[in-house]
Order: structure tokens, then sequence, then C-alpha cells
């Protein structure tokens, strides 16, 4: 991506998020196999079957038991089964991954970066640098098929080229909404067009859709993301009817910053585990989907409470200039 994340504010509650309040509680009292320890603990201690806490702990146990149960049948019903997965056997196409995310998800799979500028870290195991412009449809061709010849038929796609200007909309020039929509969104459908088809011929693959939401001077940004959020709903709907065993996962975003390591775990684990998925963090993105339907002075207190039009206050491009230095 042609940014650089903005940098955080050290204070003693920074590691103390929502998210992590929920991780803890989804591995203590949200975990079937934690909640029905309670009930035989109680009975342990000669607790009858109808004393209070025998009965209460049972009900929490058998409804979060039912929650994960459903959970379970929700996910296979929505992508299916699990493709088998052999790491050594893939091969994870990444756009625009020259800063970093191509190097975290290097683990035993062949990685080819994808980038109009230069590898961070020019040599590392696993990955293989290809300099390409993605919106360019003819040099983007090309990389397709040394790809195939270096590496082998693509199986996963994580379209992650983005650029970001920072600038309220009347700043943008006509050259800057141009080329955030082409970088944006169009390059999406050029990738897409370009690798889908060795992915169907290889009859397996992912694809991966980093997404954002709607926030103050990312207009640009926002609109391109909103159309490739509706391209991924249309391309699912076809691949679904005709090819069920490409998968399709796209990861939505709501400020704050998410930190590449977190996207990247959470790619690899539906990697590795060779399932579709909607990966949504932080938490509260999960009902971002509500938002539109709240009131619309709801609407306001919810982008208030979360920030999302302050995170790009302190924005800084690879110039190394904030967007707030370059409107002064």
């Amino acid at each position: 991506m042609d940014y650089n994340a903005p940098m955080q504010r050290d204070s003693w509650f920074a590691p103390l998020s929502v998210d992590l309040i929920v991780k803890v509680l989804k591995v203590t009292f949200l975990h079937p196999f934690i909640c029905w320890i309670i009930p035989m603990c109680f009975r342990a201690q000669n607790y009858p079957w109808g004393h209070d806490k025998m009965v209460y702990s049972i009900v929490w146990a058998t409804f979060i038991t039912l929650c994960w149960a459903a959970g379970i049948i929700n996910q296979r019903l929505a992508f299916g089964v699990p493709r088998e997965v052999d790491l050594g056997e893939e091969v994870i196409v990444i756009t625009g991954g020259a800063s970093g995310l191509g190097l975290l998800i290097a683990e035993g799979a062949s990685v080819a970066v994808l980038d109009i500028n230069e590898m961070e870290h020019e040599e590392s195991r696993g990955v293989t640098f290809y300099k390409c412009d993605v919106t360019d449809k003819d040099a983007l061709a090309k990389v397709a098929a040394q790809i195939e010849e270096d590496l082998g038929t693509p199986t996963v796609l994580i379209n992650n080229a983005a650029i970001v200007h920072g600038k309220p909309l009347l700043d943008m020039s006509f050259a800057d909404v141009d080329r955030s929509l082409t970088t944006n969104l169009t390059a999406q459908f050029y990738s897409i067009k370009t690798f889908l088809p060795a992915m169907i011929r290889g009859d397996k693959g992912e694809r991966f859709v980093l997404g954002h939401v709607g926030a103050a001077r990312l207009s640009d940004y926002s609109a391109a993301k909103a159309g490739l959020t509706a391209l991924h709903k249309s391309l699912t709907a076809e691949l679904r009817a005709t090819h069920p065993e490409i998968r399709t996962t796209p990861s939505s975003f709501l400020a704050p910053v998410v930190e590449p390591v977190d996207v990247t775990k959470e790619i690899i684990a539906a990697i590795d585990g060779g399932y579709s998925t909607h990966v949504k963090f932080p938490f509260y993105a999960r009902w971002i989907d509500y938002y539109n339907i709240l009131p619309l002075g709801f609407q306001q207190l919810a982008r208030k409470l979360s920030g999302v039009d302050r995170a790009m206050d302190n924005f800084v491009g690879r110039q190394g200039i904030s967007g707030l230095k370059k409107k002064a």
C-alpha cells in the first residue's frame, strides 16, 4: 500500500481494547468446554442437580454450546466444506505486498509479491518479488505468465494493492481521484481477470479482498472499496454456482488502524484451514452492516465514539509528511 501507518500514542491502557476483552471471553466464559467445567465443579462439591447454581450453570453451558454449534453450521452452510491445503503446493499472489504483508504471510508456501515499489527486504525465503504496476493490464498478464513458469499455478490471490491520498475531497485533484479509483478498484478487476482462470484450471483457490469502511479524508478510497465489496459479493455468487472450489474471503476494516500482523494472522488461518470466511475486525466491524440502518443521530454518535473521522489526522505518506502538514 502507498502509505505508512500513523504513529500510535503510547499510554498505560493502550493494550486494552474491546477486541482483547472479547478474545479473553471467547476462551473462558463463552467457550463450551469452560462453561461445562463450572457445573462439573459444582457437582464435585456435592451440589444437588436441582440447586440453583447447578441449574443456572447448566443452562448457561447449554446456551453457549448451542451458539457454538449454530456458528459452525452457519459457517458450513455459507461457505461449504474447507478445501485440503498443502502449504508446499500453495502459490500465493499478493498485489501491493512490498510493504511487508508478503513477508508476513510467507511460511511454507511460495509467495509472489507484485508491487510498483521495491521490496523493503529483498531477500526472504519463499518470497519472489515481481515489479509490476497492477493498473497496467499488459504488464499484469506478463507477470502472471512469469509466475506460473517460476512458481507454478497460483492458488491464492490477495488483492492488497491500494493507495491513500489522505486528503479532503475538495483538496484532491482530478488526477488524484483517477489514480485512486484505478488502483483501488479497477486494478482489482484486472487482477481477478488475470489470475482467476489459472485458479479455476487448478481446481482450487482462494481470493482475499482487503476492504475499508468510509471515514473523513478517505472519500476516494472508501468509494473504491465500496465498489470492491460489491464486486466481491457478485463474484462470490458467480463462483458458488460455477466453481464452488474457488473460495472468496473479504476483510473489512473500521478505524482505528489494524496492524498488518493482525490481518496476516487471519489470512494465514483461513489459508491453512482451507475455508472461506468473512474476516472483520476490530470487533465492532462485525456489526458494521447494521450501521446503515441506525437513525442518523446514532450514526454520528457511533462515528464520534469510534474516532473513525479522526483516524487520518496523523496520516503519514511515503514522503513522511502528514496530511495536516501538507494542508498547512
